[in-house]
């Protein structure tokens, strides 16, 4: 009798023994990874290499097309011949590098470096812009960046003393904020004025002028180079 209930009990644990072996195998096997969604590789700083040349510093997207479409509601920056009635400087005597730093430029963000001539100007310092457009960041934080950069370049050519506390002034039918500074404080001085909105930032060194009629002129330019 003792013989035939060991053989029973043998019978039930091999049978649990068999039962647990099948689901256990089944239901804790590792899937196999799933394969990650492809993801756009990441972007390096588009910044126009020193030794670029204006037209292709100016001219040129993150992305290397001539002129990349703005995202809908948003406005762009583009080359323009002239500027608030001023001719953009060409041949040997336009700025022939990238005289600021822009800060990081992502895909589809365009860059605009240029210089223009006062009327009758042939020589001396010219008015020098620069501005970005499609901005990821708040557009204020990267005009601030863009003035950092502009006062250090006016400081290494021919500007001097203590920039002023910024003024606001009319930013113009573009909207936005519109500042000037005074490098350094005189009634006539070199000024450098910025601009902000949605989506665009840019920023423009004027010597000897008044920021009253820097800011004027600037207001104007913009209106040729943001669109």
């Amino acid at each position: 009798m003792s013989t035939a209930r060991v053989a029973v009990a043998g019978a039930i644990v091999a049978a649990l023994a068999l039962t647990a072996c099948g689901p256990e195998n089944e239901d804790t096997a590792v899937p196999p990874p799933a394969t990650p969604a492809a993801s756009a590789p990441a972007t390096a700083p588009a910044t126009a290499p020193a030794s670029a040349p204006a037209s292709s510093a100016a001219g040129s997207s993150a992305s290397g097309s001539a002129k990349p479409s703005a995202p809908a509601g948003k406005r762009r920056v583009v080359d323009a011949r002239t500027a608030g009635g001023l001719a953009r400087t060409t041949g040997k005597d336009a700025v022939s590098d990238v005289a600021v730093d822009p800060g990081e430029m992502r895909e589809n963000m365009h860059m605009v470096l240029a210089d223009f001539d006062r009327p009758g100007q042939t020589s001396g310092r010219r008015i020098l812009l620069i501005a970005v457009d499609n901005i990821p960041e708040d557009p204020a934080k990267r005009r601030e960046h863009l003035w950092r950069g502009m006062i250090d370049y006016a400081l290494r050519n021919g500007s001097t003393g203590e920039p002023t506390t910024a003024t606001p002034f009319a930013a113009g039918p573009l909207g936005g904020s519109l500042e000037c500074l005074k490098l350094p404080e005189a009634p006539t001085t070199d000024v450098v004025c910025g601009w902000s909105d949605a989506s665009t930032a840019g920023v423009a060194l004027f010597p000897r002028t008044t920021p009253a009629e820097a800011a004027a002129l600037f207001a104007t330019m913009r209106g040729d180079i943001e669109k």
